[in-house]
């Protein structure tokens, strides 16, 4: 009789260390000092805008675009920004104002330099360092042609639009690696 307590206390007690042991294994590690400057970041999803492109006094195409923003959680506290009146309005200007992307040569174009004129032009009308980062989800170019076949309702094929960034979208960017 003896021997069947003992054997019940002494499963008991190996189930309880399992499981605090696992239970302890399973929380995650403190953040690193890298992982707090991320934490102190919150995304803020651009909407889809469609810039007309003119050349030669008129519309010649469109750029198609969603650019989403990695900014200062501390700064946008009770702070209600019009952003998606403000991207739009800043890349109206790098697109049509500065010729920042010429269709003729695509391959010239430096998504690096461009996303810096954005997250600058950004804080500068915001009056502060609010943007950290900016993410091109989306830029595309459709020429007028496309746009009229497509509308026109034609069963011809349209083309595919032109990719000038080739981007993964923010909400499936891979997670950082976590031990």
């Amino acid at each position: 009789m003896i021997k069947l307590v003992l054997t019940g206390v002494w499963v008991c007690a190996i189930t309880l260390a399992s499981v605090y042991f696992s239970v302890y294994l399973a929380t995650a590690p403190a953040p690193a000092a890298t992982d707090s400057k991320q934490s102190a970041l919150e995304l803020v999803k651009g909407e889809t805008i469609t810039v007309p492109i003119i050349g030669n006094g008129a519309i010649t195409g469109y750029f198609l675009g969603r650019v989403s923003f990695m900014m200062n959680k501390d700064m946008l506290k009770g702070v209600t920004l019009p952003l998606s009146e403000m991207t739009t309005d800043e890349l109206f200007s790098l697109l049509v104002g500065n010729k920042m992307v010429d269709i003729a040569h695509i391959k010239s174009f430096d998504p690096k330099a461009f996303r810096e004129e954005i997250k600058k032009g950004m804080n500068e009308r915001l009056g502060g360092e609010y943007v950290a980062d900016v993410i091109l989800e989306q830029l595309d170019y459709l020429s007028k042609e496309e746009v009229k076949e497509s509308s026109a309702g034609q069963p011809k094929k349209v083309g595919k639009p032109v990719k000038i960034v080739e981007t993964v979208p923010a909400a499936e960017a891979p997670a950082a690696a976590a031990h």
